[in-house]
């Protein structure tokens, strides 16, 4: 159980990181969502959580912005004194073949996933050491492994991710700190909705388990690196992906 924990989880407003934050918080966990531009979504669910008996609070905040998640970090850090739990989810696609991809449509989708990513662990760094504990679970993705046509900048910020993740885990191991990533495959969200239905048989044709996993599947695992179980655990990326990396 996660009772008494602060967990921050960023672009919680839908998919996996809604499903995260429900899942902290039916653990016990008091759940930051931080949200970009769904205000109403992030909303519900908090919503969501407090008819459930738990703890939550909505934030926006673009976690690309350097100022303005140094700026949410401190008020979150002067409201509830710490934040023992930080996942990393925010993230956006912009896929293009690379020679047809903008220099807009990279910066955006780097910006987010891996800067995003670093502003959030460069601001609470002080406050994690100084508590000598707290847990960061970053999410990556099968893209950030196996590369993807198509997805050039998505998958060198999710590859991106990984070597953070490794780094980080290595300066905050010595304080008790643990740093892991989580690599989702196909995972039905409404990002993977969009594509065709082609595109998603082709997909599925690629994985071992012959299916597209849930969110849940990525929450269970972030519950699991959250809490006690995953102590001795930190630097390695776990893969959600019913296969598809083997």
């Amino acid at each position: 159980m996660l009772t008494g924990k602060i967990a921050l989880v960023t672009g919680a407003s839908r998919g996996i990181g809604r499903e995260v934050a429900l899942t902290l918080a039916a653990n016990g966990a008091i759940v930051i969502v931080n949200y970009n531009g769904s205000k109403e979504r992030a909303e519900e669910v908090v919503k969501e959580i407090e008819a459930a008996g738990g703890s939550a609070e909505a934030v926006q905040c673009n976690v690309a912005d350097f100022q303005a998640s140094e700026e949410m970090v401190k008020n979150i850090l002067a409201k509830y004194k710490k934040v023992d739990i930080l996942v990393n989810n925010a993230g956006i696609t912009k896929d293009n073949l690379i020679m047809r991809m903008s220099e807009e449509d990279y910066d955006a989708v780097m910006d987010t996933n891996l800067k995003g990513t670093f502003n959030m662990i460069r601001h609470l760094s002080r406050s994690f050491i100084k508590q000598r504990s707290g847990k960061i679970i970053n999410l990556s993705s099968v893209s950030g492994v196996l590369g993807n046509a198509g997805q050039a900048n998505y998958s060198a910020s999710k590859a991106g991710v990984i070597g953070l993740t490794k780094s980080v885990a290595r300066e905050f191991a010595s304080r008790g700190i643990c740093v892991n990533a989580v690599a989702p495959g196909f995972i039905e969200t409404e990002m993977t909705s969009a594509m065709s239905e082609e595109a998603q048989n082709g997909l599925k044709q690629m994985i071992p388990l012959g299916r597209a996993g849930k969110a849940s599947d990525v929450a269970e695992l972030v519950l699991f690196l959250a809490g006690k179980g995953s102590d001795y655990i930190t630097g390695q990326v776990i893969s959600v992906d019913g296969g598809m990396a083997i």
